[in-house]
């Protein structure tokens, strides 16, 4: 099982953004949280926490903290 901490390190790697965002922030809230960004998050799912998630699955989640729930 993934730990927070290895998640948000690994998201905020992915997400590539000006600032670190944290398990509160609201994906719509987020400039870098994009089409690419989402599509980065699904191959993240899949290599790094050997989750496959589907796009509705994550297309769900409204928070960093969502997309945590969905991988650990």
């Amino acid at each position: 099982m993934v730990d927070e901490k290895t998640f948000l390190e690994e998201f905020n790697d992915t997400l590539n953004a000006e600032k670190p965002v944290g398990m509160d922030a609201v994906l719509s809230d987020i400039a870098e949280w994009d089409s690419i960004s989402f599509v980065s998050f699904a191959a993240l799912a899949n290599s790094a926490f050997g989750k496959t998630l589907n796009s509705s699955t994550i297309m769900e989640a409204k928070t960093v903290a969502d997309l945590y729930a969905l991988v650990k």
